[in-house]
């Protein structure tokens, strides 16, 4: 233990307005994200193929992963309200367009414009959890990230019931309601967020602030932050298994459809209400106890599918154990990229959530070749595989950034002799 952690309410009183303004743009922004659950759908309903549908939401996947670097730069070079705003006004009208050209004859526009819509749609969240690291107290940074999770998620839960109203009434209402939501987030940034500002509790912000901004290249040297992206990557190509290949898994077990859409409610359920309380416990933990033990046990809710019998009472533990897993490890997998230095936190988050994008576009496509190659083996590999992102997630994020004692250098050609101030002099870092 790391001594007493804030619980629910202390940290609730805590969230500046702002941030409760930021979390509520990330609800109503998520309220509308129907392209991607449904896109194929409408595809389909629109006369195209289904491997061209397909192919369309690989397009918006590999865009999304795209976005989130993107997202990371705009937010090193505008700030985070500026790239809140423009790339969610980016999404409105680029998703907006999608109907005009999701025909079987517009194909090629189709690609163009999906491609520049998940982009644009998941370049807000280095952005958002840039804003969320520099508003929130440092005791209450951990619960932040659950909250913005749980905006999400609740978010997520509502949005199909509105896509099904949406649908009874016409099917590009998912599209122009989409384009509605992130209009409403860009105009919510652009009057209720704060600009531009300096962390305030930093105690090397000022040295931070004038010392060069880090490239990419220092993020290869930085042998910890590369461990924490393997984490990162592999954790979400694990998890991608709960919505590519456990619907197959289930079908072929002899279970109907509506046992899937039961565990998708289970989890949701659970994420919502549970999720709070849980950081609250687990932010006493020291962050590689947390990172570990959750990536293992929710590694091991996923493998745990693969056990003989199939029971729905099975189907319902394994369920428990993924979900737990996700609440004791997500908020401090999340919030480590956060701890990097000031110059350089929007593209270490932009980064870091690059590579679990990445993990979620991977993961269906590795999956699923398992699948058909070796069956319910896939949920063996699954356990290999989280055993190894947990040990990198126990080192990855064992300390902060800024904890960190050895921290990654500046080029020499870019940092310059020392400083002296009053006769003090003060060492260069970032």
């Amino acid at each position: 233990m790391t001594g007493t952690a804030p619980g629910v309410i202390e940290s609730f009183r805590a969230t500046p307005r702002s941030v409760r303004y930021l979390l509520a743009g990330v609800f109503v922004n998520q309220l509308g994200a129907f392209v991607q659950m449904f896109l194929v759908l409408y595809l389909v309903h629109r006369g195209l193929s289904v491997n061209q549908a397909g192919l369309s939401l690989s397009v918006f996947g590999i865009g999304a992963v795209a976005g989130t670097v993107l997202g990371g730069e705009l937010t090193h070079r505008l700030g985070s309200r500026a790239t809140i705003a423009v790339t969610m006004v980016g999404s409105a009208l680029l998703i907006g367009l999608m109907p005009w050209v999701s025909t079987p004859g517009r194909y090629p526009a189709l690609l163009t414009v999906t491609a520049l819509a998940g982009m644009a749609t998941l370049a807000y969240r280095p952005a958002a959890a840039a804003m969320l690291s520099d508003l929130m107290p440092e005791q209450h940074r951990v619960m932040a990230f659950s909250m913005m999770r749980i905006a999400m998620n609740a978010g997520t839960a509502v949005s199909p019931l509105l896509a099904a109203a949406a649908i009874a009434v016409n099917w590009h209402l998912l599209f122009w309601i989409n384009s509605l939501t992130a209009l409403a987030y860009a105009v919510l940034a652009i009057t209720l967020l704060p600009g531009r500002s300096r962390p305030a509790e930093r105690p090397d912000s000022a040295e931070g602030a004038s010392a060069p901004a880090a490239g990419y290249l220092t993020m290869l040297r930085d042998t910890r932050f590369l461990v924490y992206l393997a984490a990162m990557l592999l954790s979400s190509m694990i998890y991608a298994q709960f919505t590519a290949v456990l619907p197959l898994s289930l079908a072929a077990a002899g279970h109907p459809a509506v046992i899937y859409s039961a565990v998708l409610t289970l989890a949701s359920v659970i994420l919502i209400t549970c999720e709070l309380k849980v950081t609250t416990v687990v932010r006493r933990w020291p962050p590689g106890i947390a990172g570990g033990l959750g990536t293992l046990l929710f590694a091991g809710g996923i493998a745990g599918y693969g056990l003989p019998g199939g029971s729905l009472t099975l189907v319902g533990i394994c369920t428990f154990a993924l979900v737990a897993g996700m609440m004791i490890s997500g908020p401090t997998m999340f919030a480590h990229a956060a701890t990097a230095p000031a110059p350089v936190k929007g593209r270490y988050i932009g980064v870091a959530q690059t590579m679990y994008g990445l993990g979620f576009a991977l993961g269906p496509a590795v999956g699923l070749l398992a699948w058909n190659r070796i069956g319910v083996g896939v949920w063996l590999l699954c356990a290999v595989t989280g055993v190894f992102s947990a040990a990198c997630a126990a080192i990855g994020v064992r300390r902060p950034f800024s904890a960190t004692a050895e921290q990654p250098k500046v080029d020499s050609a870019l940092s310059g002799p020392p400083r002296s101030v009053r006769g003090v002099v003060l060492k260069r870092r970032w």
